[in-house]
């Protein structure tokens, strides 16, 4: 069983930056592709960043790309989404995942454990 838990969501204004973390614990979670979605009130889930088991491919939707980066510290089981350039859309519940099959993945259904989310919100 691998847990997650996401911290450094907050509230920011129009332009600002924040940086998420998401640190895993459980058996070879260093093995394992890893992502950020984000749920907006009243939407659906949707993908943000992804980051394969090595670091070396990593994803974006179209809407942060340039804006947000993902990496990770394999040594500390934990990955972060840096968010530079923040809009009052990207504001939403945050939360990283973890797919067992090591790659970068997009699809929700790729992945096998959620974290709680951490909050973030911009403002205007």
């Amino acid at each position: 069983q691998v847990q997650l838990v996401e911290s450094g969501g907050g509230l920011v204004q129009t332009g600002g930056s924040l940086r998420l973390s998401c640190a895993a614990s459980g058996p070879s979670s260093s093995a394992y592709g890893m992502g950020w979605f984000r749920q907006a009130p009243g939407k659906e889930r949707e993908f943000v960043a992804a980051i394969s088991w090595a670091g070396a491919i990593t994803y974006y939707t179209d809407s942060v790309r340039g804006r947000f980066t993902i990496s990770r510290d394999n040594a500390k089981s934990t990955i972060y989404l840096q968010m530079n350039s923040l809009k009052p859309e990207d504001t939403a519940i945050y939360s990283c995942a973890v797919s067992r099959e090591g790659r970068a993945a997009i699809e929700e259904s790729d992945y096998n454990y959620w974290g709680q989310g951490t909050q973030v919100t911009v403002s205007s």
